[in-house]
């Protein structure tokens, strides 16, 4: 508890708005430091979120957080921004730790042959998610450039979605207000993206409101009939604990998504021009691959199928595109998917990169499932992309 509560309190210093404060305040933190954490050099992270999309974590208090839990490399990914990636990177050499800067979007297939398909994407089919990995500095101006109008017109869909809220809410007395609810809890006014998790995470925030801690759970089973597992029950019970928000927020994620969305379009670029733009910045454009899904380990998917009919086929389109990478996390699938899409990418010649996607308070840094052989790859490619960007000008 002692050292949760010291861990609270360096997260609020690194976590001021101003990026400059704080690195200072990580610079103090590091120079108080009594004893370095554990290294534990078989594990990486290539897909930490922050505040530039959505997570608990500026830039600097993600490199802090990675770097406690023994982690010596890391990865930044934020969605539809790079914003981050600068103050990301200056942290990491203030904490002797290998960046590698990354951001991910989604992407329209519509002129592909996986125009009709349910990919990674579990709210739209034709639209896939795609990871910009490895951009070297000389980039990062390019992609927020080529980004900002997409951040704006998701904006104009991100507002409909609140209203799509509002009708749900309103018997309940709850309202959520674009501009002063939504805007503020994200970097928006900075570079920042404004994603589906802020939509809903300032709905969560406005039903412990509205509940109390104590009726949490109650409301969302009773009054909004959301069917809530024993652990979720839990979570939303305790008065103590202190993920509430985001526990709640995995439960909207799951659950409340496809009454809301609404289908993105205007903002999501042909995926032949993302392949330039990737080209073009010096980065390794990869396809995310999200598997069928049984039991979501981060509790915000449903049980769905995605790619896993059809991936030899995505593979081709891929290769025939100009995609070079392939990104996936360990932990959310099984021995046997892992298996076929290991030799799938040795077959296509298909980079591998991974990271665990974090962006709760209680999500871990680390991947377990690296230490096992089958994976030690993984944990050489975050050294190789940490040197890749490197071998470029500043």
């Amino acid at each position: 508890m002692e050292k949760f509560v010291e861990m609270q309190e360096a997260l609020k210093l690194l976590n001021v708005p101003d990026p400059a404060e704080r690195l200072a305040n990580l610079a103090i933190l590091l120079g108080e430091e009594k004893q370095a954490p554990q290294v534990k050099p078989q594990y990486a992270n290539n897909h930490i979120h922050t505040c530039y999309s959505f997570s608990p974590y500026s830039p600097t208090a993600a490199v802090y957080m990675a770097r406690a839990e023994g982690l010596q490399t890391a990865g930044i990914m934020d969605h539809d921004s790079i914003g981050g990636a600068e103050e990301f990177r200056k942290a990491g050499k203030l904490a002797g730790m290998g960046t590698t800067c990354g951001m991910e979007c989604r992407a329209d297939l519509s002129a592909t042959s996986m125009a009709s398909r349910k990919l990674n994407n579990p709210d739209q089919a034709g639209i896939a998610y795609m990871a910009i990995h490895s951009v070297p500095a000389t980039g990062f101006a390019r992609l927020q450039e080529v980004f900002g109008p997409l951040r704006e017109k998701r904006n104009l869909r991100n507002r409909k979605m609140v209203d799509n809220i509002n009708q749900i809410m309103e018997p309940y007395g709850i309202l959520v207000d674009f501009e002063k609810d939504v805007v503020p809890i994200s970097c928006y006014a900075v570079g920042g993206s404004i994603t589906e998790r802020h939509l809903l995470c300032a709905l969560s925030q406005k039903i412990i409101d509205k509940a109390g801690k104590e009726q949490c759970a109650e409301f969302v089973e009773q009054k909004l009939g959301i069917p809530l597992t024993e652990k979720q029950k839990g979570q939303l019970s305790d008065l103590a604990n202190p993920h509430m928000l985001y526990d709640l927020l995995g439960v909207m994620k799951a659950q409340m998504v496809e009454k809301i969305y609404v289908p993105a379009t205007e903002e999501c670029m042909p995926f032949a021009d993302l392949v330039k733009l990737a080209g073009e910045v010096g980065a390794i454009l990869c396809y995310p691959y999200l598997g069928d899904v049984t039991n979501s380990v981060t509790g915000d998917k449903k049980a769905a199928k995605f790619e896993d009919d059809f991936l030899e086929e995505l593979f081709e389109m891929l290769k025939e595109e100009g995609v070079h990478g392939i990104t996936y996390m360990p932990a959310r699938n099984t021995d046997a998917q892992i298996e076929r899409l290991q030799a799938l990418c040795r077959k296509y010649h298909m980079t591998e990169i991974s990271g665990e996607d974090v962006n709760t308070s209680r999500q871990s840094m680390i991947c377990p499932q690296l230490e096992k052989p089958q994976f030690t790859h993984l944990v050489d490619m975050a050294w190789k992309l940490v040197e890749r960007e490197k071998g470029y000008p500043v």
